[in-house]
């Protein structure tokens, strides 16, 4: 496709222009168009046109009953005992739960993982994930934490497994390229997804990936796979989209992804953004554990809801949960 519009957002409440994708706290008020030759000078709401201007600037539907008219943040609890930043923290049942608790007091969503998709890392069998997410989440459940869980998987029998156990969404990094029989259950439980852009296999998906323009790519890949789901009875208001800051692609990459992340509400859909404590962080911020990623993860997140990011996929929830409640403070001249 040609004819991408990156909405060039403004922080504030008071600023001129439309809020961008229904959010008070960044507006705009022009719009770049993309394409492969670059260079393109922007455009106001006028040259846009009605079609555009709503697309850009019209209210999310909802996601797991949660209003997006304000970032979400989505807090990560892997039950691995290899993923790159915490594995191994969370394999036994009493420490999972204990943390989802902990979680849950600024988190809007939990994400359970059970398979690593670090660089480099294999595939986990069907049986094995099911073993290490489903009790996990029947037990955050049994323990009265109501707060909306989504299964990080690429397998229809697992994100199945979780969903019977109190899951309520689907997260699939491979975008249903993996597993297609996972977008006829999605499609099947009438819960919403997100679909991820990832250049390859998590074990190859780091080996000199190359793109010709990374963003109109990865927008041209989302708009087909979004496509794919609502072809496959998926509505198309219980999808997310999600760049895939990290998943075949080097820092360069990212940089560019993110630098144009609003042109991703040109899909019409809430995006997700989750790059915390991922390797170029600690590339470009001087900090080779990943624990120590935490400042820049919480800049990058902040940096995405100034270009207009509903969800936050990230570690470390409360330190990302105040800074989220001042940098909208400051925003919109009032707190939530």
């Amino acid at each position: 496709m040609t004819g991408w519009l990156r909405p060039i957002p403004v922080a504030g409440a008071a600023v001129p222009g439309l809020p961008l994708a229904g959010q008070a706290h960044v507006r705009f008020a022009s719009a770049q168009p993309l394409s492969l030759a670059g260079g393109e000078e922007p455009v106001g709401l006028a040259q846009m046109g009605d079609v555009a201007c709503a697309r850009l600037s019209g209210v999310r539907a909802p996601l797991c009953g949660l209003s997006l008219h304000r970032p979400r943040i989505m807090g990560i609890l892997n039950v691995t005992p290899d993923s790159f930043s915490d594995g191994g923290r969370h394999e036994t049942l009493g420490a999972a739960v204990a943390h989802a608790r902990q979680m849950a007091h600024e988190a809007d969503i939990i994400d359970i993982g059970g398979e690593s998709t670090r660089p480099g890392a294999e595939e986990v069998s069907v049986e094995e994930e099911i073993r290490r997410t489903a009790p996990v989440i029947r037990a955050i459940r049994d323990a009265g934490l109501t707060l909306p869980i989504s299964i990080d998987t690429r397998k229809a029998a697992v994100a199945e497994a979780a969903l019977d156990a109190g899951a309520d969404m689907v997260n699939d990094v491979s975008a249903f390229a993996h597993d297609p029989d996972l977008a006829g259950l999605v499609a099947s439980r009438g819960v919403p997804v997100c679909l991820m852009h990832a250049k390859g296999p998590p074990s190859t998906m780091q080996q000199d990936p190359r793109y010709g323009d990374v963003v109109t790519e990865v927008l041209d890949h989302l708009l087909q796979r979004v496509d794919a789901a609502v072809a496959a009875g998926i509505a198309r208001d219980s999808i997310v989209i999600d760049p895939g800051i990290g998943f075949g692609k080097t820092a360069g990459h990212n940089l560019d992804l993110l630098g144009h992340l609003s042109a991703l509400h040109d899909l019409g859909l809430p995006i997700l953004l989750g790059a915390s404590r991922k390797r170029f962080i600690g590339t470009i911020g001087g900090a080779e554990v990943a624990a120590d990623r935490v400042p820049g993860s919480v800049a990058v997140a902040l940096y995405g809801v100034a270009q207009g990011a509903q969800v936050l996929r990230v570690h470390d929830v409360s330190e990302t949960a105040q800074a989220l409640r001042l940098w909208r403070a400051m925003a919109t001249g009032a707190a939530d």
